[in-house]
């Protein structure tokens, strides 16, 4: 007899990802493919389609296999009705994903934010195995956040939360994307640091940035800022040195608040520079954490890479809707 097959989907990002797991948590088989410009609207969850069942044609199982279907996505969602609230990249507001799914493939589907899709991934088979609780900061083009206590995904009652990049952080009047200034993502994402970066280009004060990217902010992206900064880019280091101590505020600002025992760091720009930004975001929150809380915390890199997200909206959706137990916290593990 054919075993059962999960499916996970990572809608994060600038890439779509799409994962086959069993019920070991293994991955069976994997497929990417890049976001278009065009893929708001319909023609997005079209895509979302076309792109499970190439998986599965290029894996060789059968439909029937898979039991349920998890999808990442950014922005708020309604877990316990499938409602993606919000997705700016991809023009959605209020897009009922969940319903789409279920008619195309006849399974149920769960719908969670992309970056609690990834906290839950680390916490069911990566960084944070088994952790009574864990928080996750994710820095890339925006910031994301996610937090798992006890193996549940923290949330309101219609709405996922830890919106973290969009919470104020500084006296700065920059903004990104809403009135409000000086958020954590308008002030560390990759969006900002490029912005900054790029006119250091411009005035030949990042020479080897200039050769790599030039002063176009979309082309300053994460690798290249590794690249430059491994170059001898000095004024570039300084800019992402500063943009990660204001990942670790908010770090501090998180175990403050929620305590949680593991801080977790992720997203494209940790991925491209972990060394860096573990060594500052550890050090602003060893010397900024109230004392009691000094031994309560480990900060740690994510493990699982792009399969992050995928991996976890696969697991949450198959826990959910009882086909794997839930994971239960093992502290010594941490």
């Amino acid at each position: 007899m054919s075993e059962n097959v999960y499916c996970g989907f990572d809608l994060g990002g600038t890439k779509m990802l799409c994962v086959l797991m069993d019920h070991k948590k293994k991955v069976l088989f994997r497929e990417r493919k890049k976001t278009k410009g065009s893929d708001g609207g319909q023609a997005g969850i079209t895509r979302i389609i076309e792109l499970i069942r190439e998986t599965l044609v290029k894996a060789s199982i059968e439909p029937e296999r898979v039991q349920c279907i998890g999808i990442g996505c950014p922005g708020p969602v309604d877990m316990e009705k499938g409602i993606v609230h919000l997705a700016v990249n991809l023009k959605w507001k209020n897009v009922p994903l969940a319903k789409h799914l279920e008619e195309a493939f006849g399974r149920p589907v769960a719908v969670l934010n992309d970056v609690d899709a990834g906290v839950y991934g680390e916490y069911v088979s990566g960084a944070a195995r088994n952790a009574h609780s864990v928080a996750g900061i994710f820095p890339g083009t925006g910031i994301g956040g996610g937090f798992v206590y006890q193996g549940q995904i923290l949330r309101g009652r219609s709405h996922t939360g830890m919106e973290i990049g969009h919470t104020k952080i500084s006296s700065s009047e920059h903004t990104s994307g809403t009135p409000m200034g000086g958020t954590l993502e308008s002030e560390a994402s990759r969006l900002a640091i490029a912005s900054h970066c790029a006119k250091l280009a411009f005035r030949n004060e990042a020479p080897v940035l200039a050769k790599l990217a030039g002063s176009d902010v979309a082309e300053i992206r994460s690798k290249v800022l590794a690249a430059s900064i491994k170059g001898g880019d000095e004024q570039v280091e300084i800019v992402v040195r500063r943009a990660a101590r204001t990942i670790g505020y908010a770090a501090v600002n998180l175990i403050h608040m929620l305590t949680p025992d593991v801080i977790l760091l992720g997203g494209g720009l940790v991925e491209a520079l972990s060394q860096l930004y573990l060594e500052e975001v550890k050090k602003v929150v060893a010397e900024n954490v109230l004392e009691c809380y000094q031994d309560i915390y480990k900060i740690k890199l994510a493990e699982l890479g792009d399969d992050a997200g995928a991996i976890g909206a696969a697991c949450w959706a198959a826990t959910r809707f009882g086909h794997i137990p839930k994971p239960e916290p093992e502290p010594d593990t941490v």
